[in-house]
């Protein structure tokens, strides 16, 4: 029974942890990545569709992202997607190909992007801790069943304790990794 906790608690961890990653990878940090338009959603014939499905994204320099997509009748779509995102670029449109420059970032704007991966880590830090309750909660269920003894409840708990520790460690690891990553020049 513990051991089936952990696991499902575990695995909502691992997952908490990806999404964290993720985010990551979309934040703009100075430096062109294909990540930053990942996220992008195209109305294509009436349906928002992922950019990967429609372009394919390249990096050619290290400030540039150059999209080309597969059928040339979407590039006004996809420069209005681009438009619309929060991601503050401005498409070059070529009528075959989308080039995006990325500025580099000044101080301020570094600084307020820290702000924004320390929001982040907290909202991991705040998804892991529900989901330790969540797991403690089920302890608690199978304890009242009589299904888990009360040593096994407390040994359950100090193991759900453990493993929520070692992933909100993984996620300040990551964190710190991250703001590195943008306060570098």
């Amino acid at each position: 029974m513990i051991d089936d906790v952990k696991n499902e608690v575990e695995g909502k961890m691992k997952k908490a942890l990806e999404v964290l990653r993720h985010d990551f990878q979309a934040m703009r940090t100075g430096r062109a990545s294909p990540a930053i338009v990942e996220p992008l959603r195209v109305e294509y014939y009436g349906a928002p569709t992922p950019l990967q499905q429609l372009a394919s994204v390249s990096v050619p320099e290290a400030r540039l992202i150059v999209i080309k997509p597969h059928d040339p009748s979407t590039i006004k779509a996809i420069e209005k997607a681009i438009l619309a995102s929060d991601l503050g670029l401005t498409p070059n449109n070529d009528g075959k190909v989308i080039r995006l420059n990325i500025p580099s970032m000044t101080e301020e704007s570094r600084r307020k992007m820290v702000k924004v991966v320390k929001q982040r880590n907290e909202e991991a830090h705040v998804a892991i801790r529900n989901i330790r309750h969540q797991g403690m909660d089920d302890l608690k269920e199978y304890e009242k069943e009589k299904m888990i003894t009360e040593d096994e409840h407390k040994r359950g708990k100090e193991v759900l304790q453990k493993l929520t520790d070692r992933y909100i460690e993984e996620a300040n690891a990551i964190t710190a990794k991250k703001e590195e990553e943008v306060m570098a020049v």
